[in-house]
């Protein structure tokens, strides 16, 4: 006979969504009352997260503790690190996304430090200095004279660093398909001659069209997604290594060099502890 009466389903182990995603709300410059002059943000990510496009209503530092993140401004995608910060101006709308793992830092500048360094995004060079002051500002128990002291001293060194850690993402129909290859693959070694002949233009439109869109040549733009790639990784653990061979370098001083001429500094400052 049928069994007319259902049978209870098997409970399912959902398991927790792997991303996510975060939508925050887009503010102008100063639409929050600002009345504060630094305050500190600090979360562990447990999965990774997605935000989406917005703003804030004073100036943001971004940097991290552990691991590397992305911010992206237009076509620009930033990396942030717990070396290489970025500062993010009041009312800059961006993106960002960073992995599980990552203990992420912001110093946000309210009452009339909306843009004390810059009034577009830059890196900015966590230095051993900056740190400290930046983890005294968060010390619950400073306050008066003592904090205004460490807030002033925060806003003298904060200066933008000589190198921009960023890179430019071509989007016309041209190079888009050379910048999605290289970006899923920082190792491969097609040039633009290899490239020109692939996609059936000259090797000199080529780069033109690179030095139009990304305001650098195809070399520089290549070494700067390979930089933006092995920072991952060193902060991840990686060998040095291991890392020169991922990113498309025959040796690891080869990659040495070419990562500090595109950083300023060496793999070192991005190994994990």
């Amino acid at each position: 006979m049928p069994d007319d009466h259902p049978r209870a389903a098997a409970p399912r182990s959902e398991e927790p969504p792997r991303r996510e995603h975060r939508a925050l709300p887009v503010c102008a410059p100063g639409s929050n009352g600002l009345n504060f002059v630094i305050r500190g943000y600090e979360e562990l990510l447990t999965r990774d997260t997605v935000w989406g496009e917005h703003s804030h209503s004073c100036g943001e530092l971004m940097w991290n503790e552990c691991g590397a993140s992305s911010a992206v401004v237009g076509a620009r995608v930033w990396t942030i690190t717990p070396a290489m910060g970025l500062w993010m101006p009041a009312g800059t709308l961006h993106a960002g996304t960073a992995p599980a793992g990552t203990r992420m830092r912001a110093a946000f500048f309210g009452y009339r430090t909306t843009s004390p360094i810059s009034d577009r995004p830059v890196t900015v060079e966590i230095t051993p200095l900056l740190r400290l002051l930046l983890d005294r500002l968060d010390e619950p128990e400073l306050a008066g004279r003592s904090r205004e002291v460490t807030e002033a001293m925060v806003l003298d060194v904060l200066t933008p660093a000589a190198h921009e850690l960023f890179v430019h993402m071509p989007k016309g129909p041209l190079l888009r398909p050379i910048a999605e290859a290289v970006r899923r693959h920082p190792a491969d070694r097609r040039g633009p001659t290899e490239w020109a002949q692939e996609l059936g233009v000259s090797a000199r439109t080529l780069a033109r069209a690179f030095s139009a869109e990304t305001g650098t040549s195809f070399a520089r733009w290549v070494a700067a997604v390979r930089a933006q790639h092995a920072i991952g990784l060193l902060t991840a653990g990686w060998e040095v290594e291991k890392v020169a061979a991922e990113v498309g370098y025959r040796s690891a001083s080869a990659f040495g060099f070419a990562f500090r001429r595109t950083t300023g500094l060496t793999p070192g400052r991005f190994r994990a502890d």
